[in-house]
């Protein structure tokens, strides 16, 4: 009886680790340059265990334009309407290389602090635009000391389908490498205190995930290459 007992518990144990397992959301890892790992997480920002969360917004449609699709219908609920009542009450508008930082509604979403970054007007949304948020992400990231950072365009559920999502991540990807070494220069140069991001993660939902794997991967490769033939000499002469 205690032979068949013991193999009951350990079928259920076994069925626990296989269920936890299955649980998980897919990822996929990237060994960046500067000791950071970049990944592509099939996550959304509600659920994220993160120092800081990043999202990317358009600017405010006055004429009551503004889209919550999906993510960001559950990201805006789940806070209580805080983004769209920021919005509306025009105290962050999502212009262009605006920022906006916040620690959410105690109880309502998972990641420790929120930051957004405007994209500006929708219509007019480029590469360049996301390429110049990931280069504020990194900074903003560094400057505020986080560790763990997720960050998530958002445009599709948003409303925009003008970009392709892997192309999105990417241009964002590539610049958080680029800018990332820059940051980690200045500290080594004693120009800026010393702090490091450990892991970047970019999310991406069920139907763009292995689009933006495949995206980012490549971006990843393009980038370390990239930095491999800049200039090494300090920023100051003695």
């Amino acid at each position: 009886m205690k032979c068949l007992s013991f193999v009951f518990t350990l079928a259920f144990l076994t069925l626990l680790t296989f269920s936890a397992q299955a649980a998980e959301p897919p990822q996929k890892t990237f060994a960046a340059p500067n000791n950071m790992q970049l990944s592509v997480e099939e996550i959304g920002p509600v659920t994220q265990t993160t120092d800081l969360q990043i999202i990317c917004i358009f600017k405010h449609d006055a004429a009551g334009g503004d889209q919550y699709i999906e993510a960001m219908q559950d990201f805006n609920s789940k806070q209580g309407n805080f983004l769209s009542n920021i919005r509306e009450r025009g105290e962050f508008i999502g212009a262009l290389g605006e920022t906006f930082l916040y620690t959410p509604p105690a109880g309502s979403i998972t990641p420790k602090r929120v930051l957004l970054i405007g994209v500006g007007d929708k219509n007019s949304i480029s590469i360049d635009a996301l390429r110049l948020a990931g280069r504020i992400a990194v900074r903003e990231a560094v400057r505020l000391g986080a560790t763990n950072v997720s960050f998530a365009p958002t445009l599709r559920d948003q409303g925009s389908s003008v970009i392709d999502v892997g192309e999105e991540d990417a241009a964002v990807a590539q610049q958080v490498i680029l800018a990332y070494d820059t940051e980690m220069k200045l500290q080594v140069q004693k120009l800026a205190p010393a702090t490091t991001i450990s892991t970047w993660t970019i999310e991406a939902g069920p139907k763009y995930f292995d689009g933006a794997v495949a995206k980012v991967g490549a971006i990843v490769t393009t980038a370390s290459d990239e930095l491999k033939g800049r200039n090494s000499s300090p920023y100051v002469k003695p």
